[in-house]
């Protein structure tokens, strides 16, 4: 396969992980418009695996494409730009070392850039910071959660071959 074959399907791949996790369980945040779920996992392992752009690109537009199709498209704009962000980071912190500190510290900082960036997008759309800081606490525990969940498969996923493989070539 033709190495940038290899880093659309890859790419292709995480993005439609990033929206099935995202929408496979959403758990609603009274008075805040907005729902917890684990996409956030599939975004870290996404970044740790394959990268910062990988990231990007998969936690942007996954989850983006999860709010369009599960009704809160006017969350779509914010979430590919939080959500995006997040993935960057965390790959830009991870890259040319895989250490379980790094991922701690990276995917860390992913969760803080998610928290902070929907707290700004939602005064932006509520209108009001004491609504806004209503979903920290579920945010930061979404974090937390999705944190728990990708360190540990990140690093067993780095040692299969096929995601070697396609590791080498992202």
């Amino acid at each position: 396969m033709h190495e940038d074959t290899r880093k659309t399907v890859i790419k292709g791949l995480m993005i439609a992980l990033v929206c099935i996790a995202t929408m496979a369980i959403q758990i609603p945040i009274p008075g805040t418009d907005g729902y917890v779920n684990i996409g956030d996992s599939v975004i870290f392992i996404s970044s740790i695996l394959f990268g910062p752009i990988t990231g990007m690109i998969a936690g942007g537009i996954g989850s983006a494409f999860a709010d369009i199709l599960s009704g809160y498209a006017h969350w779509a704009i914010f979430t590919l730009i939080i959500k995006g962000l997040e993935g960057y980071l965390v790959g830009i912190i991870m890259k040319n070392n895989n250490t379980i500190i790094k991922s701690v510290l990276s995917t860390g900082i992913g969760t803080l850039t998610m928290v902070i960036g929907y707290f700004i997008a939602g005064i932006l759309l509520k209108g009001s910071a004491i609504i806004s800081a209503a979903s920290i606490p579920a945010n930061l525990i979404q974090g937390i959660i999705s944190m728990v969940i990708a360190i540990p498969l990140s690093y067993s996923l780095s040692k299969v071959k096929y995601v070697k493989m396609f590791k080498a070539h992202s």
